[in-house]
């Protein structure tokens, strides 16, 4: 006779209150709910339950491990032109939407330039895959990352036309996430067929666009706006980044790059303005060192930047 009491304690001694036991005749059927759980942290958990299920009398142990579905938002940081700091902007923020509470992959979806690997302290990491879909690499920071350079050899020139990178973005965005319900996109600069394929296929939640106070970097800014307006994805806010130095000598701040013209951009526009990142050497040197400023427990730039981006996304 089976002591199904027993066999129900033993199963909720590794389970806990993620499974559901029903006895029919010798048969045993166990339900768990795998919600929030990594494909190893589920796969391990599935061989204990069984295990705990083995008792005299059984003679069979069926195991059905279940989730809720994720529902995965797309945000994507683009901007229309390059050297504005946008991928160093994509790696702080995906580790601050973590530390704020989110699930958070990282795609370099920058095809010709990936940089997110030495940004994220895992260059020279390469991927596995199973069953021809990747797994992303783990970084120190809890954020899962996906990046071109990190299946390609350094230095070597990606000259791909639009299909194939298209094609690679595809390998990218559709690896497996596990749990993760925010997936947040590095996009390279301006509007060709990697942001067309994304805008199109993938459809993002929304779309943060990162400028410097210029007016030359306003104007590319401007048309990254107007390319996801017209594609329907909405735009969360505009960032502007390189906003002002302090002389660490002397305490002086002067703006090399102009002042609160992204700021004023965005109100002409009628979006959202996100805030500024100044233009610091710790900031620089920190991300080349693969130790994203983000990181660190008294950051507030970024932090402060993630609680609007989550703000945004409870609204949805």
């Amino acid at each position: 006779m089976i002591d199904i009491e027993a066999v129900k304690a033993a199963i909720a001694a590794v389970a806990g209150t993620r499974a559901t036991v029903r006895l029919e005749g010798t048969r045993l059927g166990v339900v768990v709910d795998a919600t929030g759980l990594d494909p190893k942290a589920r796969d391990a958990l599935e061989a204990t339950v069984k295990m705990a299920a083995t008792a005299p009398g059984v003679g069979e142990v069926r195991v059905v491990m279940t989730a809720e579905r994720t529902t995965r938002r797309l945000i994507a940081v683009a901007s229309g032109k390059g050297g504005v700091g946008k991928s160093t902007l994509s790696a702080n923020l995906a580790i601050a939407l973590s530390r704020a509470g989110r699930r958070v992959g990282l795609v370099d979806a920058d095809i010709y330039g990936p940089s997110q690997p030495r940004l994220m302290g895992v260059e020279g990491t390469r991927p596995t895959a199973k069953d021809k879909v990747l797994d992303p690499v783990p970084t120190p920071y809890g954020v899962p990352l996906l990046s071109m350079g990190q299946l390609v050899d350094p230095g070597r020139a990606l000259a791909w036309r639009g299909p194939m990178a298209a094609g690679a973005l595809g390998q990218l965005v559709e690896a497996d996430w596990g749990a993760t319900d925010t997936l947040v996109l590095d996009l390279p600069p301006g509007t060709g067929d990697v942001q067309l394929t994304m805008v199109q296929k993938y459809r993002p939640a929304g779309a943060i666009i990162v400028s410097t106070p210029q007016d030359l970097a306003l104007i590319d800014a401007r048309r990254a706006i107007d390319l996801f307006e017209k594609a329907g994805i909405p735009i969360i806010g505009l960032v502007e980044n390189m906003a002002g130095y302090v002389c660490p000598h002397c305490g002086e701040s002067s703006d090399p790059f102009g002042n609160g013209g992204a700021e004023a951009a965005a109100r002409e526009l009628g979006i959202a303005f996100l805030g500024r990142v100044p233009l610091t050497l710790s900031i620089r040197t920190a991300s080349d060192a693969g130790t994203p400023p983000a990181a660190e427990p008294d950051d507030v730039i970024f932090a402060a930047l993630a609680a609007q981006v989550v703000a945004w996304i409870g609204k949805m």
